[in-house]
């Protein structure tokens, strides 16, 4: 029946629409908070410092993640036990990598998309904590 199928497309957009708008909701959250956290501790600290206070204030803010977690590669039928290792994972479904370097090179933004593609993941935050301001080193990528 054509009614059926234009129901099928009219709910996997209203899914589309949904799953966009969770993904945004988390990428707001975690930008937040990373801004919070370089507001207060600025630009020169080690990447392992930001990471820690990251992964307080989004305890503070409710915000479900996983720290350091780490994954594994199938290559030709050869399972590479710890091939990454993610930042943070946050709700399952958003990559972060932090930086804590004087300028994000394409191998940064090379690393995220790698990390998407494996995980799975659709969207990813690539933060670095050195910036002068978060804003200009802040990248939200997507495959």
């Amino acid at each position: 029946m054509i009614g059926d199928g234009q129901d099928t497309e009219s709910t996997e957009r209203e899914e589309d629409t949904e799953m966009k708008t969770e993904i945004n909701t988390m990428t707001e959250a975690v930008i937040g908070a990373a801004i919070e956290v370089h507001k207060l501790l600025g630009p020169g600290l080690l990447e392992s410092a930001y990471q820690r206070a990251l992964e307080y204030e989004l305890t503070l803010r409710g915000v479900r993640f996983v720290a350091q977690k780490v994954c594994a590669v199938t290559y030709k039928g050869l399972v590479i036990d710890e091939a990454y290792r993610l930042d943070l994972l946050v709700e399952e479904q958003l990559v972060v990598e932090l930086k804590a370097v004087d300028a994000l090179a394409d191998v940064h933004e090379a690393q995220v998309l790698t990390y998407l593609r494996f995980s799975e993941c659709r969207v990813g935050l690539l933060i670095n904590f050195r910036s002068r301001l978060l804003k200009d080193g802040l990248q939200r990528l997507s495959l």
